[in-house]
């Protein structure tokens, strides 16, 4: 081991110590016993080496000098493993372009630890399964709100458990998840199926044993994004969102499933780029427009340090969200945001600084010496600096990271496990098990599933996007394939940002059976006189005007037709003329050779009768015509055999 020429003898050998045989001692630590090598080890760091560990970057897409654009770094390279080097950095964050194959993702990360050989990286991804999935090989799983419609808490351990147990083979320590966020406003653009259910105890339960199943495997959960981001109307990456309930409303609804997770010992928690002005009213100039604005959560003392350390109790490591985004960016600018941050208590700011090639490091360098500049002239204590560093290390050593590579197979190895784990038979079989038993019916009038075809019938597939359609047709084939189905016709459009036409209705003339998809983000129709108003077709508006003139002409031909809800659940509000109705939280098709998520299958099984869906609602459905009053309640489903509603046992089991 080649220890920096900065770190002293001694400390070298207390390293070593920690890395080969501390390891029990260590553990002990975390339980509350003082343990002299770590603490020596965080006296010993210099404080560039205590920045670093707080520092964690992306190198999502990556120029070689000798290159004229980047692209994804999908491969290590000397550059990055300089800045890591020279910055000490604590930790990556890796998305979708960093992950393209297992054995790739494998290299990958043995050769992000191998640039930081004194002390190991967090090397983390957001992978909460459902709608966010970095990986493109492997396990999707159906996602959060599927997870709260099927009402099983073994199927959320089994999720979390998955989901660790295919990172770790990869070398992924940290996850980014689960979400806990209560999803009480239906007009959410960015959480949604991402969270569990609108009800508190349903995300709690939920969530701890997503957290248990991600903790069994060594992985480190992280709950997200606290105090919570699922009553916001706006989508932080691109403003900030405010939510102005009173601290009695925040404590009983949007806090409790953080102190569940608190309480359950979750390893890291995500903050939120949102104003909580119950908490923290405190006032900043923007910088995007000179304008005043409220302090969000990520930069607030009061919310960080007073209310999640002080009064919730939690001492485990808080990652910002991502700075760069721009409710943070826009307003605070990169370096003082950082500072900022970790000013209010964070321990680790999160892509502080755009860095994807050589010439962009001098961002990465302004942020880190803003922050050095803050700690020496005291506007950071270093007392606080040691704290964040002594929590960061304590959880790479309780969850081995330490001395991972002490005992670290080859890389062949490595690789060869993982390609035994990710997408395993077993993880794809849970994998679809649960998203069947998510599927949720709302509306089945005149029986009119499950659609029973005879043979050379034409069923019309309509859904917004190529991959969508494509994922309808590839499962009714594979239904058709196992003898489930007879022999049929299929005929299939996609229609985003398309307007109803003489065409589509002659596909429906001819169809026997229809499918369409419903893609809503956020329900916008245009009501007239009590009632939604379809006189207008417009292609702006066609996420909600194409599927309803498909619906109406359907039901005008006596033509059975089914809507399938693809994302939020709430759009099915949009269709109360419609026949039948069913919702699969996950709109993510088939592309690149693989399902990207197991929902829609999961729905055309369940349309065409060869799956038991048991799924009930996680949400209240409220009328887009009369917002006040609900259209589906909480807990809502339909047996599709028997037409009558599933009865609720009150608790998940």
């Amino acid at each position: 081991m080649i220890i920096r020429k900065s770190v002293t003898a001694g400390f070298a050998i207390l390293l070593i110590i920690s890395l080969l045989g501390g390891h029990v001692a260590a553990k002990e630590s975390v339980k509350g016993k003082h343990v002299t090598n770590i603490d020596e080890m965080i006296a010993s760091m210099s404080l560039d080496e205590k920045i670093g560990q707080m520092l964690m970057p992306d190198f999502r897409n990556w120029q070689k000098q000798s290159e004229e654009n980047a692209t994804g770094f999908i491969e290590m390279n000397s550059e990055v493993a300089g800045i890591i080097e020279k910055y000490h950095l604590g930790g990556v964050i890796l998305f979708a372009e960093n992950v393209v194959d297992t054995e790739q993702t494998v290299r990958l990360t043995d050769g992000l630890q191998k640039a930081s050989p004194h002390v190991p990286l967090f090397i983390t991804i957001d992978q909460e399964g459902g709608i966010v999935t970095r990986l493109q090989t492997g396990t999707n799983l159906p996602g959060n709100m599927a997870l709260g419609a099927a009402r099983k808490e073994e199927y959320a351990y089994q999720s979390g458990e998955i989901i660790g147990s295919e990172l770790t083979s990869l070398g992924i320590n940290v996850n980014f998840g689960p979400s806990i966020d209560v999803n009480n406003n239906p007009a959410n653009p960015v959480i949604g199926v991402r969270s569990f259910s609108s009800d508190p105890s349903l995300v709690s339960k939920l969530g701890i044993q997503t957290v248990k199943g991600l903790q069994k495997q060594n992985m480190i959960a992280t709950a997200k994004h606290f105090p919570g981001h699922g009553d916001t109307a706006v989508d932080s990456h691109y403003g900030l969102p405010l939510v102005s309930h009173d601290k009695e409303r925040l404590r009983t609804i949007e806090l409790v499933p953080f102190q569940k997770a608190i309480d359950a010992g979750v390893d890291m928690m995500m903050t939120a780029h949102v104003q909580f002005p119950a908490f923290d009213d405190t006032m900043y100039i923007s910088k995007k427009d000179g304008q005043q604005i409220m302090v969000p959560a990520t930069l607030s003392d009061k919310v960080i340090t007073g209310l999640l350390r002080k009064e919730m109790g939690y001492d485990g490591v808080v990652v910002t969200d991502a700075l760069n985004m721009k409710a943070i960016a826009d307003n605070f600018g990169q370096e003082e945001a950082v500072v900022l941050a970790i000013k209010a208590g964070v321990d680790i700011a999160l892509m502080p600084a755009q860095v994807n090639s050589l010439d962009m490091e001098k961002n990465l360098s302004s942020v880190f010496n803003a922050v050095k500049s803050a700690v020496e002239s005291g506007d950071i204590g270093l007392d606080q600096v040691n704290d964040s560093v002594t929590r960061i290390v304590k959880l790479k050593e309780k969850r081995g990271i330490l001395d991972e590579k002490a005992a670290a197979p080859s890389l062949d190895k490595k690789i060869k496990r993982a390609l035994q784990v990710v997408g395993s038979k077993d993880h794809l079989k849970k994998e679809r098990k649960i998203a069947e038993a998510a599927i949720t019916i709302l509306k089945n009038e005149k029986r009119t599933l499950p659609f029973e075809p005879k043979k050379s019938d034409r069923i019309l597939i309509l859904a917004p996007y190529d991959d969508q359609v494509e994922s309808m047709s590839k499962s009714i084939r594979e239904l058709v394939d196992k003898k489930k189905l007879k022999q049929i016709q299929v005929t299939s459009m996609s229609y985003s940002e398309k307007t109803f036409t003489d065409e589509v209705a002659r596909l429906i003339n001819k169809a026997d059976f229809v499918i369409t998809g419903s893609y809503i983000v956020k329900n916008d129709p245009i009501i007239k006189d009590g009632a939604i108003d379809d006189s207008i077709q417009d292609a702006k508006r066609w996420a909600t005007s194409f599927p309803r003139a498909a619906m109406n002409h359907a039901n005008k031909k006596g033509k059975k037709l089914v809507v399938m809800s693809l994302r939020n659940p709430y759009d099915v509000a949009n269709f109360d003329e419609a026949k039948a109705v069913l919702a699969v939280y996950g709109y993510k098709g088939y592309s690149n050779g693989r399902y990207r998520q197991p929902n829609i299958p999961a729905g055309i099984s369940a349309i065409f009768g060869a799956s038991k869906p048991r799924g009930i609602l996680p949400v209240d459905i409220p009328s887009v015509i009369k917002p006040a009053e609900k259209l589906y309640k909480f807990g809502y489903g339909l047996d599709m055999k028997s037409g009558k509603p599933i009865k609720m046992k009150g608790e998940a089991n």
